[in-house]
């Protein structure tokens, strides 16, 4: 069973950075893909990033050139560093990974608010 805690979230300006952080309880080495989704009240969480075992990093449209996701297999964490928040990047955002096994986990969740 692997955990993922969620940290880095809070207030910020719009324009300002925010660096969340996911650390798995486990080895990450087993886990087909890594990510991050989001979500806001009365919305589907959608895909923000992910890296997949050979290294591929997918980005959505809406924070390609301002999200950059990396992970640290050492320390069995995945990054997701912010830059140029906006407003509507407010949500509260999820850590997931997918095992080879295909078995999906979440982390609890972490907010994230931009104030225009």
């Amino acid at each position: 069973q692997v955990q993922l805690v969620e940290s880095g979230g809070g207030l910020v300006q719009a324009g300002g950075s925010l660096r969340l952080s996911c650390a798995a309880s486990g080895s990450i080495f087993s886990m087909n893909v890594m990510g991050w989704y989001r979500q806001t009240p009365g919305k589907q969480r959608e895909s923000v990033a992910h890296i997949n075992s050979g290294g591929r990093i997918y980005y959505a449209d809406s924070v390609k050139g301002r999200f950059t996701l990396s992970r640290d297999m050492a320390k069995n964490t995945v990054y997701l560093q912010m830059n140029s928040l906006k407003p509507e990047d407010t949500a509260v955002y999820y850590c997931n990974a997918i095992s080879d096994s295909f078995n999906a986990y979440w982390g609890q969740g972490t907010q994230v608010t931009v104030s225009s």
